[in-house]
């Protein structure tokens, strides 16, 4: 009985650092990069909508077999910290099921993503115009990959990718662990929040502010549902609408930004 309060300071060292590095080597390291870069951003001649944020671009220009073999590479790699994420919770005995990364509702999750997609996207791009019509965001651009057959492909993969390391990451495992240390629901929620706005920080105040917004509503999400299956779903649909939809319609209607 003398040795559990030590036990238990241990296992919550433990936890933490398990935490700060999982977030080292993934979210918590864009957020770093995102702020040099909205720093870089900040101090460079112009204001910020001349100048782009660049998502999905070519890796080798003029070499389309060696471009989609660095494009499959960053989109693999770029995943395993979600891996380690896997490894560390089925460790702890539960797996990803514990935070509803699993096949047990595909159509109720999809169904959900859907719905919340519609609603998130149509108020994000709203909010992107206007925070970019006022000076505070870059211009993004969502894709400059050449046309070659494997752009949309890739374009989806990557959608995917960024949607399953984000929600399993900075929603699934960290409220989880947080929880763990001993941090308030609310605490939490403006943890997780805030760190998805900070890797956005890149695109402006803009893309910090409305990510931050949207982590709001997912951490919301999440605890109403227990799963981050309709949250990946909705991330995904998200992506693939901004990046599929950017290649389709940049030069083409008015509305949307170019640089």
């Amino acid at each position: 009985m003398a040795d559990s309060c030590p036990q238990e300071a241990v296992s919550r060292r433990i936890l933490r650092s398990e935490t700060v590095l999982v977030l080292a080597l993934s979210l918590g390291a864009s957020g770093v990069s995102a702020l040099i870069s909205f720093v870089g951003s900040l101090t460079k001649p112009g204001g910020l909508k001349d100048q782009a944020a660049t998502l999905n671009s070519s890796y080798a220009p003029g070499r389309p077999w060696l471009d989609l073999a660095w494009q499959l590479f960053g989109i693999a790699t770029a995943l395993v910290p979600v891996a380690l994420v896997a490894h560390l919770l089925i460790r702890e005995g539960v797996g990803l099921r514990a935070i509803g990364f699993d096949r047990t509702r595909p159509g109720s999750d999809v169904g959900r993503g859907t719905v919340i997609a519609a609603g998130i996207g149509s108020a994000g791009l709203a909010f992107y115009l206007v925070a970019r019509a006022a000076g505070f965001n870059l211009t993004v651009v969502p894709e400059s990959l050449p046309d070659v057959w494997w752009k949309f492909p890739v374009l989806i993969l990557s959608a995917l990718q960024n949607a399953v390391l984000e929600e399993v990451i900075v929603v699934g495992y960290l409220l989880r662990r947080l929880g763990q240390l001993g941090w308030t629901p609310m605490a939490a929620l403006v943890a997780s929040s805030v760190l998805r706005g900070s890797y956005h920080l890149y695109q402006g105040i803009g893309g910090f502010i409305g990510n931050m917004v949207m982590g709001v509503v997912f951490v919301l999400l999440y605890r109403r549902w227990g799963r981050v299956g309709p949250l990946v779903a909705a991330h995904a649909l998200l992506d693939i609408g901004a990046f599929v939809g950017y290649a389709l319609l940049a030069g083409k209607v008015g509305w949307l930004p170019t640089l």
